[in-house]
Formats: structure tokens, sequence, C-alpha cells
């Protein structure tokens, strides 16, 4: 019999994990998936005999356990697992998201240092994952207010429909608006002799929000029962996502991916380090040519 997909979480014993453990929870009870929770440890020291790094995995043992059994106490879920690995904790996530349907991770985003440091591993898991990765960021456990905000989609020409299909369904299990944006980019004018004309604005962003209608009507007529809002921005793609992230519970980023070559692209990594909300990095299927930066 095949393994039942899951959702797979990271989890460290920090605030940061606990957080994506939080949310993990939430998408096992609204999907109906299993848990995986998953947690890598690795000697920090050079070569070492077993015995010297028993104690080590026993104390990676006990954080593993303790985020089991915190899953298990504060759900409904039955089917919680954990996944031990002794080595890197970002390519093994990797390797669990060949069999999930999502992967989720912390991420404190405190800052430029902060970043850098752990969210190597939430930026390398979402540029490699066969699944959607969300990254959830800061310390502490999820808001749970009397109105949420909606799930935003970023919404470009190179978006894959793997991600309008997940931000359709996500939008649908938690009951909230889609709101998708669109960034509509006014190259900088050389001003000079030859000077270029100016742009016309509101023809752009008509334009702009005729395209994402057109793209957007199919997947509306499948999900009548969500409410839809398109939305065309006069603004870079990176300034129209972070405004747009801070009104949202959900950010949702496609990326296109090479057969061999994993790659966020600028616009998807600095959404990831800088959005005021968790952000979902959904793959497109891998190809062949080369991808949007």
């Amino acid at each position: 019999m095949a393994e039942p997909h899951r959702v797979v979480v990271g989890y460290d014993g920090s605030d940061f994990s606990m957080q994506a453990l939080d949310w993990a929870l939430d998408e096992c009870e609204l999907r109906r998936l299993p848990l995986t929770v998953a947690h890598a440890w690795r000697w920090p020291y050079g070569e070492a005999a077993e015995d010297v790094k028993v104690h080590l995995r026993t104390a990676a043992e006990h954080v593993l356990n303790h985020g089991a059994e915190c899953a298990r106490s504060s759900s409904t879920l039955t089917d919680v697992r954990t996944d031990l690995y002794e080595g890197s904790p970002a390519e093994r996530l990797v390797d669990l998201s060949a069999g999930a349907d999502l992967v989720v991770v912390g991420s404190r985003g405190l800052g430029t240092l902060a970043r850098s440091v752990v969210g190597s591993v939430a930026t390398y898991v979402a540029a490699h994952a066969q699944a959607p990765v969300i990254i959830v960021r800061g310390p502490g456990p999820l808001p749970a207010p009397a109105h949420p905000a909606p799930v935003v989609l970023a919404l470009s020409p190179t978006t894959p429909d793997t991600a309008l299909q997940f931000a359709f369904d996500e939008a649908a299990l938690r009951q909230l608006r889609l709101v998708v944006v669109h960034a509509v980019h006014l190259q900088n004018m050389a001003w000079g002799i030859a000077m270029a004309p100016v742009p016309d604005v509101e023809t752009l962003t008509r334009t702009g929000r005729n395209q994402m209608e057109e793209r957007l009507a199919p997947w509306c007529d499948r999900h009548a029962e969500i409410r839809v809002e398109a939305h065309a921005v006069v603004a870079s793609a990176k300034e129209a996502l972070r405004a747009a992230s801070a009104q949202a519970s959900l950010l949702i980023v496609g990326v296109q991916r090479t057969r061999h070559h994993g790659h966020l692209g600028t616009v998807v990594r600095a959404v990831a380090e800088h959005a005021d909300c968790p952000v979902a990095v959904v793959p497109g299927p891998p190809r062949t040519g080369r991808f949007e930066p």
C-alpha cells in the first residue's frame, strides 16, 4: 500500500519552530492529513566515535519527542510520526518533501543577521523542495483574530498553475477571501535628447487587470464559493508584495524550476525574508529552460 501524503514540519525546540508546528497542525486538521515532525542533528566537532556522539543524539531524540508530544496533545491528530536524522536539516526536509503535500519551516525574521543564519535552512528548502513550503515568520503562537486577513496570491505571467491551485485551496479551506496582486512596474525613463514617452499608467494598470481577470476566470468558475479580488498595483514586485503581506494571513508565491537547479529568484527571496506574514513558496513543474530571476 502506498504511503499516504502528509504534512512535514521542521522542529528544533525553538519558539520559531513551535510556531511552525502550530501552523502545521492547523494545515493537518484542515486537510485531514497526518503529520511528520522532523529534527536533524550533527556532531559539530569533526570526526568522532559513535559512543562519543550518543549523548548528542539522545538530546536530539528528546527534542523531537517533545515536538511530537506537543502535536498529539494540542490537536485532534491520531497519526503523528517522527523523523530523526543525522546531517543537514535543510537537505533532510527536501528529501521528505518528495512524499509530502506540504512542508512547514520556521524563520526568525529578526533582521539581516538572523535571516542569513536561520533563513538559510528555510530558503534552501523553499528553493529545492518538491512540495509547497510555508515559511512561518516570527516567534510565539499564531494569533487567531476574530476577522482574519485574506490569503494573498502574487500573480505574474510566469506564475505556475500549481500556485493558483494552492491559493484557491488554501482560501477555501480557511474560508477566507483571496486577494490576487499583480505588480505593474514602470521602467525608468532615460531623459535626454531622445526621451522615452511618458507611460500611460492608467492604460498599463487596466491592461494588467484585464490580463489577471482572464487568467483567473477559469479558477473563479471552479471555485465560485471563494470571494476573489484582483488588484493591479503600480509598484515593483518587491514593494507590492511587501505591502500586501501587511494585510494578509498568508502570502503565496510561485516559482519556476529548472530540472537540476533550485532557485528562488530575487523577488521571491526578498518576500520570504521581508514579508510581514507567513509565505508559501509553491514550485511549478521542472523545466529545462531558464527561469525568471
